[in-house]
């Protein structure tokens, strides 16, 4: 008496076992473990190489308004001088600039004819004068400090070629930003070699998350804009894998929640 018949206790032991409800032997227990396994590998993977390749900085000044703030931090993408295009937002370091790393935006590279300024103030490369929409502009943006309608200019007129190796780089707050045109006295006329780029901002990634594009205005010119780099692959792999973290590891109690609920319910009337 008392005793349970076997053929019940079989049958509610092979229920449980071809649900999972017991988190021990399911199917599904297993792709949770699958998919806690590979979202640890995207989430760790991506953050390892975005590490290596990528560097943050923060500016402190307002020269590259609006593009960065001051505050901003930004993530530099680790690349060699020789890889830099016109209209990269560049980390640079120049003893006859400063002894901090600046940012800069390059607008001209060796063998570029930089010339100040055409029609509506506008810079030329080459002969080709700039749409430029990044400029700051809630104050003029003419490079030699002018505005428009007045004859009293706060600064003067230039052209540059640049030489083989080296860059020209402006700020895009051009109202206020001490950049090559500052040095256009010096050897070199304010250029700075390739070779002090430390790196190519891609994204401003404090207090805003945004992507830094590449100009449209430099594309025609030859060599084109550079690429932008891996950084959206390795959010998207760092996102992946911590969603998949997050589901594989929240299966388990969910179907050990339903397997109760199903047990608690009421047997039906035989």
């Amino acid at each position: 008496m008392g005793e349970t018949p076997k053929g019940t206790t079989q049958t509610s032991s092979t229920q449980g076992i071809r649900s999972g409800t017991g988190g021990r032997g399911g199917a599904g227990n297993v792709l949770s473990g699958i998919a806690v396994a590979v979202g640890f590998v995207l989430f760790l993977g991506g953050f390892v190489w975005a590490a290596l390749l990528y560097q943050p900085y923060t500016v402190p000044t307002d020269s590259m308004k609006p593009t960065v703030k001051p505050g901003d931090r930004v993530l530099a993408q680790r690349i060699d001088g020789g890889e830099v295009r016109r209209g990269d937002v560049v980390i640079f370091t120049d003893a006859m600039w400063s002894d901090s790393p600046m940012v800069k935006r390059v607008v001209g590279i060796g063998g570029d004819t930089v010339k100040c300024c055409g029609e509506g103030g506008r810079l030329s490369v080459n002969g080709k004068e700039l749409d430029e929409p990044y400029l700051d502009g809630s104050r003029p943006v003419m490079l030699d400090g002018t505005t428009p309608g007045t004859g009293s200019p706060a600064g003067t007129p230039f052209e540059v070629v640049v030489p083989e190796g080296n860059l020209f780089l402006l700020g895009d707050m051009r109202s206020n930003s001490l950049d090559s045109r500052a040095h256009l006295q010096e050897t070199g006329q304010g250029t700075v070699a390739r070779s002090a780029v430390r790196g190519r901002v891609d994204a401003v990634a404090w207090p805003s998350m945004k992507m830094v594009g590449r100009p449209a205005g430099y594309a025609d010119l030859p060599g084109g804009t550079s690429k932008p780099g891996p950084l959206r692959l390795q959010l998207v792999a760092v996102a992946s894998g911590a969603a998949l973290v997050v589901l594989g590891a929240a299966y388990g109690p969910l179907a050990r929640l339903l397997g109760r609920g199903r047990r608690q319910e009421p047997a039906g009337v035989r």
